[in-house]
């Protein structure tokens, strides 16, 4: 039972790790996109978000957008940090 169990682990953090990987791509993705849109200031951008919108809230929504998502991203690394070595530590016994 408890090599099923160290099997789990390590399979949870593999797919974590994976996860971590795609959500770094998409983050990367994202920000040069960002930025690509803020130099370029396209008129649609602004009717998508809205009449009263501005570019100066447009940027200050995409940062805090972009702060909480790697904020995420480090709650996530850690946790799949402490399920490798979880993972490790069940694979000595």
């Amino acid at each position: 039972m408890d090599n099923d169990f160290a099997k789990k682990v390590r399979d949870a953090a593999i797919a974590g790790w994976w996860t971590v990987a795609i959500s770094t791509a998409f983050l990367s993705i994202s920000w040069f996109a960002y930025l690509a849109i803020l130099s370029a200031r396209p008129s649609w951008m602004l009717a998508l978000w809205g009449q009263d919108m501005s570019w100066s809230t447009v940027q200050g929504v995409g940062l805090w957008a972009m702060a909480v998502f790697r904020i995420c991203l480090y709650v996530m690394v850690a946790v799949v940090v402490w399920l490798s070595l979880w993972a490790r530590r069940l694979g000595r016994k």
